[in-house]
């Protein structure tokens, strides 16, 4: 999806946090090796993509990175993890076990589904894009199918009792109780078949970006407010609060830890397979 030989297609989401982070990398407000295009989808179309190597830098959530670690590595910039950042599960009653119930997911390469069934191996999931969680969870059905509960992500996490739902586990909670660790959401990824002093070089350029927006707050706001669809201004910047942090600026150590837990267990539930490959660039130099 190149146009031109010396521009870079950089994916990421229509999320407050995304827009926030990429907007001065996009509009050429900071250095870049070579100059990037936006491409903006959804996270679940993004992680599909990845699969084929579509893009050469790409947003995408940790459990589909581990699927395609072959052919990408992770910036050690633009990610998101943190603490009380975590999916949950909603329904419109209090429901106790989830086993052998029916919850909504909002996609197979989600962190989300892959904690779910860690923490409930025997759950039914069916999955729908997460927009169309809330909705079918309030109405109790889809497509004549009865629906238990919903797995939520990005804005729904402040939006959910508005439909009338009631919040039943999270996720985030759960994993940060049982390892300790931030929890790892979302990726920036490189291909690893660029030179290793070109993927260094966009991390440095992820990093700059994000230092761009938070010394100039106001100036992403338009680009923000233009992909955030009907997001309340105040759900916009609590999006942003939450899931661009210290972690987004550098992973860091801690953040190299959770991301190698939840490789692991993702590994040892049978989700993916064991790799040996770094998962961060390195400098270049």
């Amino acid at each position: 999806m190149t146009t031109a030989r010396d521009t870079l297609d950089l994916g990421y989401s229509f999320c407050p946090n995304d827009t926030f982070i990429f907007y001065a990398l996009a509009h050429g407000k900071v250095p870049t090796p070579t100059p990037v295009r936006e491409v903006l989808e959804d996270v679940q179309t993004l992680n599909d993509w990845a699969r084929g190597a579509r893009l050469p830098i790409t947003k995408i959530s940790y459990r589909a990175y581990f699927e395609v670690m072959k052919d990408y590595v992770a910036l050690r910039s633009g990610g998101a993890l943190g603490r009380g950042v975590g999916p949950l599960v909603v329904a419109r009653t209090e429901l106790g076990d989830l086993s052998n119930k029916t919850v909504l997911s909002p996609g197979a390469l989600t962190t989300a589904e892959l904690l779910l069934r860690i923490v409930y191996p025997k759950v039914n999931v069916v999955r729908v894009r997460y927009d169309e969680v809330m909705p079918a969870v309030e109405r109790g059905e889809l497509g004549g199918l009865k629906v238990d509960a919903g797995l939520i992500i990005h804005e729904s996490r402040f939006t959910y009792p508005q439909h009338g739902l009631v919040k039943l586990l999270d996720l985030g909670e759960w994993w940060e109780k049982d390892t300790g660790l931030p929890l790892p959401l979302g990726a920036i990824l490189v291909r690893r078949d660029l030179p290793r002093q070109t993927q260094w070089a966009l991390n440095e350029a992820v990093k700059a970006s994000l230092e761009y927006a938070y010394a100039h707050p106001q100036e992403p706001k338009a680009y923000i407010r233009q992909h955030a669809l009907e997001m309340a201004d105040e759900v916009m910047q609590a999006h942003i609060d939450l899931y661009v942090n210290d972690f987004s600026l550098d992973v860091g150590e801690e953040g190299l830890r959770a991301v190698q837990e939840l490789h692991r267990r993702a590994v040892a539930a049978g989700a993916v397979k064991a790799s040996e490959l770094p998962l961060f660039v390195e400098s270049g130099l």
